[in-house]
């Protein structure tokens, strides 16, 4: 049977790639897939999944056709495919059990084979070649969702005011389409603020496809919401529990799951940490042509979701208990739900580094930012910026702005960038027309517009003491980051001066802590390398860690 044989695409016509992202199966494929799922029927006009419900899993369309459209927090609808006989529904969604994105409605009598999330993920790793198909399919199908932007959330406020911009980068961080309606000339926005008796003091809204409207929603809230996360299992112990997903915490993931261990990954906000803001990566193995830190990262979480790691986002830790007779280890989350592991691995990175300006948490949000997306890119279009530090982040992040920006000026406090920078990078900014270094300079005033938003910017230079001041709407900090690793001060694990974690010595491997079972990874532990490579390494270096503790702990039981 060909790809394309018994498919039809009323509007399949826009899907570039169209037959990687709907594959048609062949009946020896399905035969196969069988053992992992079971057969069922449906009536048309039956819902097979709505969007921002849980769907039962993947459905294998045996006999019969399914309409699949895309629906917004505002209701609207949007045909995306009808798919028949030999094609499978599912997308990123069901890998790790969170809500599904699309409506699926059969057309006609329908039989299809019903396979769960877990089996799903079970049939991936044991079906090498058939999962590789269907996993392309999954991610192809995502990046036509959020680049369509017509389901999920529809965000209702003012571009650029500072919870939008929050909840627009949490969204995008996290691989969620969504799009921003304004509040003041769009319509429907108008009306529904009319109707539900809101103002400008609610604003921003969330309309979620579940019904639900949010008013100036938290990241959690919003997750919530749109079936994102649930909360840990109270009576499930995990081999490992791993806190950050960065790229240190998503390599101990895939690692540690692909070897059969069951582990749980918190983060606070987002995947893939620092590195999963970076515009583009060119010094990471096997990428000659870079890649972006959200597409590295987002492939790593979707190999961590398929060999069965749970992902807890956003979820934030607040304290470790290790005082257990038994040994376990016991996370408590901030809203007080515990999450009970055998080992823990602490892969939470490090909090970017603030300067020394009275004002500047005004302009967080409003002008001054910690990464460079093409959210920011895009605000910043046709302007001037700064960019401070002297860093590969730094250097990445002026790159990219460059090709938005009238004109990037990075400022460093020392005389250049050739102690602290790679060389493609500096040889990248020497090479750019509109990039101008600015050394031995440090920012000393932020000063708002009437709105409140950042408009001019002061610097002096620290050998002259001359002052310098421009407007200029967007700075970008790189100034180096601080470990976060405040939720550890109760538990007995050791941190040098700055707070990094201390690891090795007297009977523990190179990445245990001074409390046994507890391993750090990535940038919170003290000597890492810096770079992504290093924390990919490591957190496949400390699952061969992990397992000798566990046989050792089972050993002596």
């Amino acid at each position: 049977m060909s790809d394309d044989e018994n498919v039809a695409v009323p509007a399949g016509s826009g899907f570039a790639r169209f037959e990687q992202t709907f594959p048609t199966l062949t009946p020896a494929e399905i035969g196969r897939m069988k053992r992992f799922g079971e057969v069922r029927g449906f009536k048309a006009g039956d819902t097979l999944f709505r969007s921002g419900e849980r769907a039962p899993g993947m459905f294998v369309i045996l006999s019969g056709c399914v309409a699949i459209t895309q629906r917004d927090g505002m209701g609207h609808e949007t045909p995306v495919v009808e798919q028949g006989p030999g094609q499978f529904l599912a997308e990123v969604s069901q890998l790790g059990g969170s809500a599904a994105l699309v409506d699926g409605v059969a057309e006609t009598d329908l039989e299809a084979l019903v396979i769960s999330s877990a089996n799903v993920r079970a049939l991936l790793v044991a079906e090498a070649e058939l999962g590789e198909r269907i996993t392309r399919a999954l991610i192809l199908r995502r990046v036509a969702l959020i680049e369509a932007a017509a389901s999920g959330a529809v965000l209702i406020g003012h571009a650029g005011e500072r919870d939008v911009v929050r909840l627009q980068g949490f969204l995008t961080r996290n691989g969620q389409p969504h799009h921003l309606i304004d509040a003041k000339s769009d319509p429907e926005a108008a009306q529904l603020m009319a109707r539900l008796n809101l103002t400008e003091a609610d604003l921003p809204l969330a309309a979620c496809p579940n019904g639900e409207i949010l008013r100036r929603p938290s990241d959690k809230d919003l997750a919530r919401a749109l079936g994102m996360i649930s909360g840990p299992d109270p009576d499930k112990v995990y081999d490992v529990a791993v806190v950050g997903a960065g790229p240190a915490g998503l390599a101990t993931a895939v690692y540690a799951a692909s070897e059969g261990l069951s582990v749980a990954v918190i983060d606070r906000r987002a995947y893939g940490g620092q590195a999963g803001a970076s515009a583009r990566i060119e010094n990471y193995f096997g990428f000659p042509t870079g890649i972006s830190g959200q597409a590295l990262t987002s492939r790593g979480v979707l190999q961590a979701q398929k060999f069965g790691a749970e992902l807890m986002i956003p979820a934030c830790v607040s304290d470790l208990d290790c005082t257990r007779p038994d040994g376990l280890r016991v996370l408590t989350l901030e809203d007080g739900a515990t999450l009970t592991a055998r080992t823990v691995v602490v892969a939470s990175g490090a909090a970017y580094r603030r300067l020394e300006v009275a004002n500047l948490s005004d302009f967080e949000g409003r002008g001054v930012w910690y990464w460079a997306s093409p959210l920011e890119a895009e605000m910043c279009a046709g302007q001037e910026v700064i960019v401070v530090g002297g860093g590969n982040s730094a250097g990445q992040a002026a790159v990219y702005l460059s090709g938005h920006a009238a004109k990037v000026r990075v400022m460093v406090r020392g005389p250049g960038l050739k102690e602290t920078m790679s060389r493609y990078l500096i040889d990248r900014i020497e090479g750019a027309g509109n990039i101008e270094l600015t050394p031995h300079s440090q920012i000393t005033a932020l000063e708002p517009d009437a709105d409140g938003a950042l408009a001019q910017v002061t610097w002096t230079n620290r050998h002259t003491s001359e002052t310098t001041s421009a407007d200029i709407a967007h700075v970008f900090l790189f100034v180096g980051a601080d470990p976060a690793t405040h939720w550890l001060a109760d538990c007995g694990v050791a941190r040098d001066a700055p707070g990094f974690i201390t690891t090795g010595g007297v009977d523990r491997g190179g990445l245990e802590s001074t409390v046994a079972g507890v391993f750090a990874v990535g940038d919170a532990r003290s000597g890492s390398v810096k770079r992504v490579g290093a924390a990919i390494g490591e957190g496949a270096q400390v699952v061969a860690a992990i397992h000798q503790y566990l046989a050792a702990q089972e050993a002596s039981a």
